[in-house]
């Protein structure tokens, strides 16, 4: 061989084994396999290149990207709509992230409340016999009385009737009693007990009537005395006035227990329960709690404010709550159940859908599709999508879930492109 072929042979060989070894490493002339270089914008890691290049969105100057290509990451399959952010990028973008939890949720429902009377503790004073007011005890608004008070003296000549009627029939009874036949002294006294039942149906006390028969005369005026303990909400009567039977004199409500109503949005009635306990706070007594219960939640909305009406007993012996209050009212919810749970704020809402970014690691995010149950306290229960354990970002997420709406974008304007190329080779 010709020496000169032999010197040009050995530099050819000397200067292959180097380019192996620089390519390959330590794997010497087997140099590995290359994959042509990418180039990302670090603000919008969407926009790629096979050069460097400027990004069209924001003008910054395209990086190369060191993860060794659009897809892969260390053999990790690529989710849907996946993006790719710069560590830096990341932290300049504030991105938080948090683990999805699975705990016991429940929720305290806040909302205003008005105090009012409990229906159940009014009553209504009126007479049953027309006559004419002679003397007012209860003479204003607010008096508290208790059972059996007197409240005013009427003046009724159908009472007086009465009282003569029944007088003369018991001294017919004592007549009959001194030797007078069994079947007459019956009939007498049979008159003697309907007399006596008229009084009473008049609402004149037995204890009255037992008076009445103690002094054998018939009084001009009788007393109408409170039937119940409690404070006088309304008055109608006047000292001399003239009333009629079945008019409306007072209105007594027992304050010893009051309602409030709250007004309930639709979304928060799922943790309103008959039975479970209430809290109000007033205004005027701040640090006091009131204990309540939960007594009845109507069946059906205020068209206007689109809200449930709840009502809540509450003891009050001392008349701190009173009536036309307003009051701070929380209702702790009962209902409580295992379940997976996300932040509020993680969660993006789109009407149609409701997506949360998972942090894949590595600057690897993605959108996930979640189904949501009751919101709990600043947490949505998440009932498909989520099992736990999963990181997800917190903030920022409206960022990356934007990039991640473009790459789709993008990848569905390249297949489209790709088919009309392919298309245009057939021809």
């Amino acid at each position: 061989m010709n020496p000169r072929n032999i010197v040009v042979t050995i530099l050819t060989l000397g200067v292959g084994i180097a380019l192996g070894i620089w390519l390959g490493g330590e794997e010497g002339p087997a140099h590995r396999e290359t994959s042509p270089s990418v180039y990302r914008c670090p603000m919008h890691p969407t926009v790629v290149s096979d050069r460097a290049a400027s990004c069209p969105i924001c003008g910054m100057d395209l990086v190369m990207d060191q993860s060794g290509g659009a897809g892969h990451d260390g053999g990790h399959e690529e989710e849907a709509g996946e993006v790719r952010i710069d560590p830096s990028t990341v932290q300049n973008m504030g991105v938080r992230t948090g683990v999805v939890e699975r705990m016991p949720v429940s929720r305290t429902v806040r909302t205003m409340g008005r105090v009012d009377y409990d229906e159940t503790r009014m009553t209504d004073v009126n007479t049953k016999v027309t006559g004419w007011v002679e003397g007012l005890f209860v003479d204003f608004t607010g008096q508290e009385v208790k059972k059996g008070q007197p409240l005013l003296k009427i003046y009724s000549p159908e009472l007086v009737a009465a009282q003569e009627e029944y007088l003369t029939a018991l001294d017919y009874v004592r007549r009959l009693e001194d030797g007078a036949s069994s079947e007459a002294l019956e009939g007498a006294k049979a008159l003697l007990g309907a007399a006596r039942q008229r009084l009473m149906y008049w609402d004149i006390a037995e204890a009255q009537i037992d008076d009445l028969e103690q002094t054998r005369k018939a009084k001009r005026t009788m007393t109408i005395h409170s039937p119940q303990e409690g404070v006088v909400v309304h008055r109608a009567v006047y000292d001399g006035a003239h009333i009629k039977a079945g008019e409306h004199l007072y209105r007594i409500a027992d304050l010893s227990r009051v309602w409030v109503y709250a007004d309930i949005y639709e979304y928060e009635l799922p943790w309103i329960r008959k039975g479970q306990s209430a809290e109000v706070v007033l205004s005027y007594a701040p640090g006091r709690v009131f204990e309540g219960v939960v007594s009845y939640v109507y069946p059906f909305l205020e068209s206007k404010t689109r809200t449930a009406k709840v009502r809540m007993i509450f003891d009050n012996p001392e008349l701190e709550l009173k009536p036309e209050m307003f009051a701070t009212v929380r209702v702790r919810s009962e209902m409580v159940k295992e379940a997976a749970v996300v932040p509020v704020q993680a969660v993006i809402r789109s009407g149609e859908r409701n997506v949360v970014i998972l942090d894949l690691g590595k600057g690897r995010f993605a959108p996930r599709e979640v189904k949501l149950g009751l919101e709990a306290d600043d947490v949505y229960e998440v009932t498909h999508g989520l099992s736990g354990g999963e990181r997800i970002v917190l903030s920022a997420q409206f960022l990356i879930d934007s990039e991640s709406n473009l790459k789709a974008a993008l990848q569905t304007m390249g297949a489209h492109h790709g088919a009309v190329g392919s298309k245009g080779h057939q021809h």
